[in-house]
């Protein structure tokens, strides 16, 4: 269990993505251009996130192939896969991975959620998104993909039924009497008959009831739909945001919801992403930078912020700002939040569609943060003390060399300031971030009803 004690302090998760966040990472000459299918690569930025102590680390996922492969590594082992092989090699890091609720089905992925939480002791969490892209709706046989709202909604029954079914076992279920041939109380061992407008569910899962309780849950969304579901859901959340006011917006809305929701706000905590680019000096941290905007293809971010702001690529002019039509348009299906995040950031600082690209091409909208150690502490250190963060999700620029500078250079300053920690608290997930085991529902609708 975590020590009850300890110093409060940050949260620090480490996005992994194949050779980095950069999109133009791969090319540099010493980085292994695919070391997505490249299992040894993932072990090594595993065990390295976990001798400095992160909570956790996290993969995202989607199920579709990004964009042609052309200009970048557009492949990726499926993440709970990849997960279980790196429990075999770690002890302590959490394991967060990407699962969608649009094109999977709440029996199986709590199933394979609560499998994975037991072979890692504990240590798994679900990143639950609802999958925005048409490429990933046709590979469902889908025309085009559910629209936003359904999407959520169907989200909201899905996590209704995982939950129902990963309570669906007492942890005291399992008697072992040898003497009596009693392996389980068949009382404590409930079918949920699950009847919803999108799954009917009969239930018991055949997986008993998973270290954790069940995993920790962890959404990315920011908008209006997304913020509800957290709410109602999420004990963990990643957004991304570019100035400080941004994230303390944010940052007070969600605990706000949180709080009307009936939860504890303590009992969320929300990680903004930053890609560090480190140098021992603010002249070569930008140095670094530019080595890698450098290597960036144009036609490769053109096609990506096509894709979010759901246009096609020659509507868009390198050299002229965003097109008013996209600027006010009102409504998006796809990337919502992140939609808005660019045109807000691109209208506000009069940038071409060149500039916007070059922003993007380190963290696809997260904060990059190019500078000293000393200067990446003070701004991780005003954004967690100016309520803007309980943490940060890390995104090396390139891997592993941006983990390591992290490691290396950051980490001991924040040591020194008591903000992160020596040594692991316990054993799960959970523990790492401070959150309780949770309790089994139908425990508490008996004790309501009795």
């Amino acid at each position: 269990m975590a020590n009850p004690n300890s110093t409060k302090h940050l949260h620090l998760n480490a996005f992994l993505m194949e050779a980095g966040h950069h999109e133009a990472a791969w090319r540099l000459p010493e980085s292994n251009a695919q070391a997505d299918f490249d299992l040894a690569h993932w072990i090594k930025l595993a065990q390295l996130a976990e001798s400095a102590k992160f909570d956790s680390l996290f993969l995202a996922d989607g199920p579709a192939l990004h964009g042609s492969g052309e200009f970048r590594p557009a492949g990726q082992l499926e993440p709970l896969t990849l997960l279980t092989a790196l429990a075999a090699v770690t002890r302590h890091i959490g394991l967060i991975a990407t699962v969608s609720t649009t094109y999977n089905s709440p029996y199986n992925l709590a199933r394979r959620l609560a499998s994975v939480d037991h072979v890692s002791g504990g240590r798994v969490g679900w990143n639950i998104v609802t999958s925005a892209t048409t490429e990933e709706a046709s590979n469902f046989g889908l025309d085009d993909r559910p629209l936003h709202a359904e999407r959520y909604a169907r989200a909201d029954e899905f996590l209704e039924v995982v939950l129902k079914l990963w309570d669906s076992w007492d942890d005291e279920a399992i008697v072992a009497d040898k003497a009596r041939g009693r392996w389980a109380d068949p009382d404590l061992i409930r079918p949920i008959h699950h009847r919803g407008k999108h799954f009917r569910v009969e239930g018991a899962l055949n997986v008993k009831r998973s270290p954790q309780g069940y995993p920790l849950l962890v959404q990315a969304g920011s908008s209006e739909d997304g913020r509800q579901f957290a709410a109602r859901f999420a004990e963990a959340i990643f957004t991304a945001h570019q100035t400080y006011e941004s994230a303390v917006n944010f940052y007070s809305d969600i605990k706000s919801r949180v709080r009307s929701a009936g939860r504890n706000p303590d009992l969320v905590k929300i990680l903004p992403g930053i890609v560090p680019i480190i140098g021992s000096t603010e002249s070569e941290a930008r140095k670094l930078a530019k080595e890698l905007d450098d290597l960036r293809v144009p036609e490769y971010g053109l096609g990506a912020l096509a894709t979010i702001l759901e246009v096609e690529p020659r509507e868009l002019k390198l050299d002229e700002p965003l097109p008013k039509q996209v600027v006010e348009r009102q409504h998006r299906e796809g990337f919502v939040s992140r939609s808005q995040l660019v045109i807000e950031f691109a209208t506000r600082e009069k940038l071409t569609v060149r500039q916007v690209l070059s922003r993007l091409g380190g963290g696809r909208g997260h904060f990059v943060l190019t500078g000293t150690p000393e200067q990446v502490v003070a701004t991780l250190e005003k954004w967690f003390h100016g309520g803007a963060a309980d943490g940060f999700n890390v995104m090396g620029a390139a891997l592993p060399s941006g983990l390591e500078a992290f490691i290396e250079h950051v980490l001991p300053v924040l040591r020194a300031k008591g903000l992160f920690r020596e040594e692991y608290d316990g054993e799960t997930l959970r523990d790492n971030y401070g959150l309780p085991r949770p309790g089994n529902q139908f425990h508490r609708a008996s004790a309501q009803s009795a």
